[in-house]
């Protein structure tokens, strides 16, 4: 079975348009590397060096530093399909990353987007 395009695609050519949806909404390119970094353990060098590389979004994700295991705590629908129910694991973590810039977007908090514990 072929590989869906967005496996190919370039993040850098994606990224600009997160950081627009979020800015829209009156949110800042900080929220989305700090949420980007949040989810994969890249940090700022790492993720400005994988946007200058045009690395794919395939890679991005394998060559992640660090998967945040609390991801799993990532629901809802995104596109039309609930994200916990995603089998394929890449999609599934390119939608996780689509579900939090919508959360950001949508005004929720920073603590409730990285699903910080509630004291």
């Amino acid at each position: 079975m072929a590989k869906h395009r967005i496996y190919t695609m370039s993040f850098a050519s994606v990224y600009p348009l997160y950081v627009a949806k979020a800015e829209r909404k009156g949110r800042t390119k900080a929220e989305v590397d700090q949420i980007i970094s949040w989810l994969t353990g890249y940090g700022q060098k790492e993720l400005d060096a994988q946007l200058k590389k045009q690395t794919d979004f395939e890679t991005f994700f394998a060559k992640a530093p660090r998967i945040n295991p609390q991801r799993a705590l990532i629901k809802g629908v995104i596109c039309g399909v609930r994200v916990e129910e995603i089998e394929e694991p890449t999609m599934r973590e390119i939608r996780y990353l689509d579900k939090l810039i919508d959360e950001l977007a949508k005004g929720k908090t920073m603590d409730k987007i990285l699903r910080k514990a509630e004291s």
